[in-house]
């Protein structure tokens, strides 16, 4: 079965993006594995599939695949990816789009420096729908935010715990460069008191206005960008106390700008998307 494909990127953290408005897309695990695979594959953290949109007042529906053949909610770096691969394939005319996702509605705009800012919705704070399980734990106060104690490798990391449509596990840290991501990553993705796995963030303050991070993605390993953490850490580092927005995201693969006017309101998420090459791609039948 062959497909055509589009390979885009934002801040490194990169994608295969299918269109299945014109052309019929209909995967399993093994294929989607086969596609993230940078060997035998395309090779990508996610693919992305463009579909029409399942409801009224909605322009796309939106479907997020990791690279281990897992479908999940939301992907904040493929949005951006998202909005300028219909812009440019002429899918619309629009500027400014309403996109339908597993995990509820988002709003990315093209903006007029080529930048796309989203808007990826309210966090959701309460751990029970995260989800994490916080039964028998105590937690410390810091700020107007809950911080929770999570046994990893023998330690205890104090980590803040935020959904963007997907669950996050946030701690600060020292030195991002110095953080035991690729160690303790895996372990709090699979920890038990999350039942749906976790994306695992490591930030460093820089200044109220600056973080360093990392992020061990669920189902991806590290990327070099991860939007939704991003949001996750500017929520948790606003809440207790840390940031004033805006805060600028360094991550390894470029700078994310994060805006959140605080509970309830939405966060608004600007960085750059870009097209890298198209192609066409024979999977093979798995």
């Amino acid at each position: 079965m062959k497909i055509k494909f589009t390979k885009m990127h934002g801040a490194g953290n990169d994608f295969v993006v299918l269109d299945a408005i014109n052309q019929e897309i209909s995967l399993t695990p093994a294929q989607w594995q086969f596609i993230a695979d940078r060997r035998f594959g395309i090779g990508a953290d996610q693919m992305l599939v463009v579909e029409k949109a399942a409801g009224a007042g909605v322009d796309f529906r939106y479907r997020i695949y990791n690279a281990d053949g897992g479908e999940v909610e939301q992907c904040g770096n493929g949005a951006r990816a998202f909005v300028k691969f219909v812009t440019d394939k002429g899918l619309t005319g629009k500027r400014s789009i309403r996109v339908e996702t597993m995990s509820g509605i988002i709003e990315p705009r093209l903006e007029d420096d080529g930048r796309i800012t989203v808007d990826m919705g309210a966090p959701i704070l309460a751990p029970a729908d995260v989800p994490f399980d916080s039964a028998g734990l105590e937690s410390r106060q810091e700020g107007q935010d809950a911080l929770w104690p999570l046994d990893v490798a023998g330690k205890t990391n104090w980590i803040s715990v935020v959904s963007m449509g997907n669950p996050h596990a946030v701690q600060v840290v020292a030195d991002s460069e110095a953080a035991p991501v690729l160690q303790d990553g895996p372990l709090i993705e699979h920890h038990p008191r999350f039942p749906r796995r976790v994306n695992a963030g490591f930030m460093q303050i820089v200044d109220r206005h600056h973080v360093n991070l990392r992020v061990y993605e669920r189902g991806a390993g590290e990327t070099l960008a991860c939007g939704t953490g991003a949001c996750a850490a500017v929520v948790a580092g606003i809440r207790r106390g840390l940031l004033d927005s805006p805060v600028a995201v360094q991550t390894h693969g470029g700078v994310l700008s994060i805006a959140w006017q605080g509970p309830g309101q939405p966060v608004m998420m600007t960085g750059p998307a870009v097209s890298v090459f198209e192609g066409e791609i024979d999977l093979p039948d798995q």
